[in-house]
């Protein structure tokens, strides 16, 4: 357990890490319903990688240099890489790719349905923090609603099925970014060095490369061949307001409410997300599916409300 003393939360800050949390809820609900519709678009998942790491890239290093006179002491070098690839190349890599075969219900129950389970564990693991009685109930509703959903697509493995494969890549996203919340928060990340620190490490690294690979004709992109509508809308969903924007503010919800109490505010994502991909998207969601966001919308609400006072938070922590 975490020996700190519990302190009330300050009124400004817990106004601010509300409005970040109405403005994680917006762009994370509408990031399923884009990444899903994206399959029946031009651009490859890796495609879609490539433009949210060159738009945030550029406009994180950007912000970076005009905020320089006011920033501290720069990540150590393996932080630095640790948090670009954790949350950057390998968290976008399977989020994207999964949506290639799994339906938005799946991704909205998956992907930030089940981060306070893989959150949860990595506070235990690497915080100490030992999870109430009434948020390990919430988390074994979680775990259930996830088994209700992936188990039922694996029955169909066997007759062809390719639905399990997008649900195993949306639950190894979903524990990548757990573990990139849990260290930011071991490691005592700002907000935005935390964003900037994936921004900057897969600007330099997976842009060159993807763009080489590209060129040379060794990955099948297709940015050549897509409209530059799809292209610009993309770039500005993907890079600008699901990493920089929503980055930024889900890691200044870690600051303000701790790393498992962030993610189960988060509870209100599965049902609209899944709803909405119904019209929207004209996907239908079947029995178990239906049972399985329950469980899960249900463990997120129980986990929420057994959440404690948060502990006191070295001012290193508060975003600059």
């Amino acid at each position: 357990m975490d020996s700190r003393p519990v302190v009330p939360l300050d009124p400004r800050a817990n106004r601010v890490g509300w409005a970040c949390a109405a403005v994680v809820l917006c762009i994370w609900t509408s990031f399923i319903l884009v990444a899903r519709s994206s399959a029946s678009g031009t651009l490859s998942p890796f495609d879609l990688a490539f433009l949210r790491f060159l738009v945030s890239g550029l406009v994180l290093v950007a912000l970076a240099r005009w905020r320089a006179p006011r920033t501290h002491t720069a990540l150590p070098t393996a932080r630095w890489a640790a948090l670009g690839v954790i949350a950057g190349v390998v968290y976008c890599g399977l989020a994207y790719s999964a949506f290639f075969f799994a339906p938005a219900a799946h991704g909205a129950v998956l992907l930030p349905g089940s981060l306070p389970l893989w959150t949860a564990l990595g506070a235990w693991w690497l915080l100490r923090e030992r999870p109430t009685r009434q948020r390990v109930a919430g988390l074994a509703l979680i775990a259930g609603g996830d088994l209700l959903v992936g188990g039922a697509s694996l029955l169909h493995a066997l007759d062809g099925g390719t639905v399990w494969i997008g649900d195993l890549l949306l639950l190894g996203a979903s524990a990548l970014w757990g573990l990139y919340t849990v260290l930011c928060r071991r490691w005592r990340v700002s907000a935005f060095e935390a964003t900037l620190a994936i921004g900057s490490f897969c600007l330099v690294s997976a842009v060159p490369l993807y763009a080489l690979a590209a060129a040379a004709g060794w990955v099948d992109s297709r940015l050549g061949a897509a409209p530059w509508s799809e292209i610009l809308f993309q770039g500005v969903f993907q890079g600008l307001l699901s990493m920089v924007v929503a980055g930024i503010a889900f890691t200044q919800v870690v600051v303000t409410f701790g790393a498992v109490r962030s993610t189960m505010i988060t509870a209100l994502v599965p049902p609209i997300a899944a709803l909405a991909a119904v019209p929207l998207l004209g996907e239908a969601l079947a029995p178990t599916t239906w049972f399985g966001l329950a469980a899960v919308t249900g463990g997120l609400l129980l986990g929420l409300r057994g959440a404690t006072a948060r502990t006191s938070v070295p001012p290193v922590l508060e975003a600059r």
